[in-house]
């Protein structure tokens, strides 16, 4: 009867180390899917030629927000912090900045003349992947000055704080890797002859 209630308390302890390992992925894809939520009920509609000012205030708070919280998770990784779970917080604010970036692009297609084949959310949000990704199939176009300068903010934008942060995790990661290599060295000795036969 005490072998058996022991056993029950491991498989309890099993099941909770593998929902605490379980859980901050479970968080991150709850977050991805209310940045996304959110995006899709922004009241995007409201912003634009109607409020130019606020719109670019709020456009440029959300991208200064981004890139602070992105140098911080990259020093984080740059001195190695304790705890910190750089790798999920970066793809969220990756995420994010794509989000921003979306928005952007769908008030700014309310302008007449700035976009060439950006009509709702989905087009912007596939457009500001596409440019993300240096794809570029040319069936959505930034005719516009203003359009186009956000672009090109976009690509910059992309270019210095996406990449380093991509960077850095790609150190920690290749950090990781080398450490756990010193804590289990593969030994190329060969396995040991026999002793010679009297």
């Amino acid at each position: 009867m005490t072998g058996r209630g022991g056993g029950g308390r491991g498989r309890r302890a099993g099941t909770g180390a593998s929902w605490r390992s379980a859980r901050p992925w479970l968080v991150q894809a709850c977050v991805a899917v209310g940045l996304v939520t959110t995006y899709f009920l922004l009241p995007l509609d409201r912003l634009g030629s109607d409020r130019p000012v606020l719109s670019w205030l709020l456009f440029a708070l959300a991208l200064a927000a981004v890139a602070a919280l992105l140098l911080r998770q990259i020093r984080h990784v740059l001195t190695d912090r304790a705890g910190a779970r750089p790798g999920m917080v970066i793809a969220l604010l990756v995420m994010l900045s794509v989000h921003v970036f979306a928005s952007a692009y769908y008030v700014l297609a309310e302008q007449p003349g700035e976009f060439d084949g950006l009509r709702t959310r989905v087009d912007s949000l596939y457009f500001t992947v596409v440019t993300l990704a240096t794809v570029g199939y040319g069936d959505i176009t930034p005719l516009g000055q203003t359009a186009r300068i956000v672009t090109v903010l976009q690509i910059l934008y992309s270019f210095v704080f996406l990449t380093a942060a991509g960077t850095a995790l790609g150190q920690q990661l290749r950090s990781r890797v080398a450490g756990r290599a010193d804590d289990h060295p593969v030994r190329d000795d060969p396995p040991p002859r026999p002793p010679p036969r009297a």
